[in-house]
C-alpha cells in the first residue's frame, strides 16, 4: 500500500517540500464528517483533525480540508486499531481543481463539493429531466478546473424518449461528451468506463435519486453505497448518500460520491458561465454594441436568433438570470474578502506581538 494508488506523484510531492523539510507526512482525504478525516497515508488510514493554527488563520469554509484534498499531518497512526484522533492535519496543498458551491442561506460563504479531481462526472435521470438545472451544474463544473462529462442516466424507463433526452442535451452542452446509461439494461456502460483510468480521480455530481450511487456500486463491482427507490409521487431521489467520499476502484481510479443537491447555488463562474452558455457567447460576438445586454438594443444578434427561433427564450432568460446572480455574489465576496483581510492583518499582527513577548 503506498500514496501512489491515490494519486500521489511528482507534481504533489513539489508542492509538499516545505511540509516534508518540517516532518510532516501526505496524506489523502477520502472521507470528512463533523471536522474528523479519514486520510489515506503511505501505509493504511488514519483518522484526523486539523491543528488549531490552521482553523485560527481559516477564512472560511473552503480553507478547510475536503474530500480529495491533499494534506500535511504530524502523529500518524494508521489502520483499524487506531483509538483516539492522534494525527494532525497541519497543512493544506493548493488544489488543481475545486468544485464550489455557495451554502445554502443569507450567509456568504463556499463550501468545497470536491477537490483535485480530474472528470466531474455531472449525472441526471432521464426520467427527471431538468435542462435548467443542468445549466447550473455545467457552469460549476466549467469552472471547477476538471473536465465536465454529462451522464444521463435510467434510459431504460424512457425508452421510447431517450434519443429526444439526449438529443436536447447535447444540443446545450456543447464542448461536453454526453454519455447515456442504464445500468439495469447494461447500456452506454463501456463508453463511462474508459475515463476510469488508474491514477485519475471521477466525481459523481448530481441530484438525488439520479443513480450515482448505483453508479459506485457498479464501478465497485459490490454494494458500498445504499440505493434507494425515487418518490412515486414525483420521481425525485430520497437522499441516500449523507456525505463525500472517495472509494479506489478496482480498475485503479478513484470515484468520490456526493450527497444529492437539488438546488445549486452559483458562488464563482466568470469562466464558467459563457463555456456552458457558449451558444450565446458566440451569437454576442456578432451584437452591433460590445455591451449589448440583449434586451432591446438594435443589431442584438442574440434577440435576432430568438425571434429566428434558433435560440430558446428559456435558456436566454436563465443566462440573464444567471448573470445577476453572479455579480451579486460577486460584489458581495469582494466585501467579504475585504473584511476578511483585515481579519488576517489583525491576526498576524496580535501573534507576532505574542511571540515579541515572549522572546524578551
Amino acid at each position: 500500500m503506498n500514496l501512489d494508488m491515490y494519486g500521489w506523484n511528482g507534481d504533489w510531492e513539489e508542492k509538499f517540500a516545505q511540509y516534508r523539510a518540517q516532518g510532516c507526512e501526505p496524506a489523502r482525504v477520502l472521507e470528512a464528517a463533523q471536522g474528523i478525516y479519514r486520510v489515506w497515508v503511505a501505509d493504511g488510514w488514519c483518522f484526523a483533525k486539523v491543528s488549531g493554527k490552521l482553523r485560527h488563520f481559516a477564512v472560511g469554509r473552503s480553507d478547510f480540508p475536503a474530500v480529495g484534498d491533499w494534506v500535511a499531518l504530524e502523529g500518524v497512526r494508521s489502520g483499524d486499531a487506531l483509538t483516539g484522533h492522534s494525527a494532525v492535519i497541519h497543512g493544506l496543498l493548493s488544489r488543481k481543481s475545486v468544485f464550489l458551491r455557495k451554502i445554502a442561506g443569507n450567509e456568504l460563504d463556499s463550501q468545497v463539493i470536491a477537490a483535485n479531481v480530474d472528470v466531474v462526472f455531472l449525472v441526471m435521470a432521464a426520467n427527471d429531466m431538468n435542462l435548467r438545472r443542468l445549466e447550473r451544474f455545467l457552469i460549476v463544473g466549467w469552472e471547477s478546473g476538471a473536465v465536465p462529462v454529462v451522464i444521463l442516466t435510467k434510459t431504460d424507463l424512457v425508452a421510447d424518449d431517450a434519443r429526444s433526452h439526449v438529443d436536447a442535451v447535447i444540443a446545450m452542452s456543447s464542448g461536453v461528451a454526453v454519455h447515456a446509461v442504464s445500468v439495469e439494461a447494461g447500456v452506454g456502460l463501456d463508453a463511462v468506463t474508459a475515463y476510469l483510468q488508474k491514477g485519475k480521480t471521477v466525481a459523481l455530481i448530481g441530484a438525488s435519486g439520479a443513480g450515482k450511487s448505483t453508479r459506485i456500486n457498479y464501478c465497485m463491482d459490490g454494494t458500498v453505497q445504499r440505493v434507494q427507490g425515487v418518490r412515486e409521487g414525483d420521481v425525485r431521489g430520497r437522499h441516500t448518500t449523507t456525505q463525500r467520499t472517495l472509494f479506489l476502484l478496482p480498475s485503479g481510479a478513484m470515484m468520490m460520491d456526493t450527497p444529492g443537491m437539488r438546488e445549486l447555488q452559483l458562488w464563482d463562474g466568470s469562466d464558467g458561465i459563457d463555456q456552458a452558455f457558449d451558444d450565446i457567447a458566440r451569437l454576442a460576438q456578432g451584437c452591433s454594441y460590445r455591451n449589448c445586454q440583449h434586451l432591446s438594443e438594435p443589431g442584438c444578434a442574440v434577440q435576432e436568433a430568438v425571434l429566428r427561433g434558433t435560440l430558446d427564450v428559456a435558456r436566454l432568460n436563465n443566462y440573464r438570470k444567471t448573470e445577476r446572480e453572479l455579480a451579486f455574489v460577486a460584489r458581495k465576496d469582494d466585501m467579504r474578502e475585504q473584511r476578511a483581510e483585515r481579519e488576517k492583518w489583525k491576526k498576524l499582527s496580535k501573534s507576532a506581538r505574542q511571540n515579541a513577548h515572549k522572546s524578551r
